[in-house]
């Protein structure tokens, strides 16, 4: 029981992130070009984690297989649930322009924006709870990576919302429920994960990857390449190599 409330406690931490980014954009105008920027950096970090921390940990635990086929799987899951919620008006949900619709624009929009947060979260917070099963070690990269993304995640999605007409009230509940759903996700992945197979444990690790790089492609790195262009390259690269030295410190 120990164990599953620290991973609920490192979930509820990273998704706090969430929370800060969504006040930050609300309550402050920040510049469009610094929020893409800091998407970019987000960006490389999680590659990073994903790539060293999920992915080869993922096949070290039972090999090529349960990698391939989950990631697989995650990316398809991924994209479907994406592509259906975009149809509904959440398509630009991570930016900060004037792109989100209105609810009078497109009605139901704003669960489609709610449900496509929780897309976005869920498998993050996932893996920070499986990555303690087995007395295992939390990685520190996957921890930062995913509170570094979620907090310009948090502060776009706030600033384009607030541009989309909605009002604060709606901004904060969202990203106070989506950072509780980020701690009980996490205490989830470790508490129904406990008593899993090698292969499953690893499968469900290369699912949350796969739909954490689908992700990354879809929503952080369009919005960074839409507003400053050319830099978004080097910055995922810094940021791909700050996670980097973190977990290798």
């Amino acid at each position: 029981m120990t164990g599953a409330l620290v991973a609920g406690g490192w979930g509820l931490f990273a998704g706090t992130a969430l929370l800060m980014g969504a006040a930050i954009g609300t309550l402050v105008r920040v510049p469009p070009r610094l929020i893409a920027l800091v998407m970019a950096f987000g960006s490389g970090v999680l590659i990073a984690a994903v790539s060293f921390e999920l992915i080869a940990e993922a096949y070290e635990r039972s090999g090529m297989v349960p990698v391939v086929t989950g990631a697989v799987g995650g990316a398809a899951v991924y994209s479907g649930a994406n592509a259906l919620l975009a149809r509904r008006g959440a398509r630009h949900r991570k930016r900060s322009g004037e792109q989100q619709p209105s609810e009078d624009e497109a009605p139901g929009s704003g669960d489609a924006i709610a449900l496509g947060a929780l897309l976005d979260g869920v498998p993050e917070s996932v893996v920070i709870g499986t990555s303690l099963l087995g007395g295992g070690h939390l990685g520190v990269a996957t921890v930062g990576a995913v509170f570094i993304s979620n907090l310009p995640e948090g502060l776009a999605s706030a600033a384009g919302m607030r541009a989309a007409g909605r009002g604060r009230g709606y901004v904060f509940a969202l990203w106070g429920g989506i950072a509780v759903v980020s701690g009980l996700a996490a205490l989830a992945g470790y508490a129904l994960l406990g008593g899993a197979s090698a292969a499953v444990t690893a499968t469900i690790t290369a699912v949350a990857g796969g739909a954490i790089l689908a992700m990354i492609a879809d929503t952080m790195i369009p919005e960074a390449y839409g507003r400053v262009h050319l830099l978004t390259g080097l910055v995922t690269v810094i940021g791909f190599l700050s996670a980097f030295a973190l977990a290798h410190l």
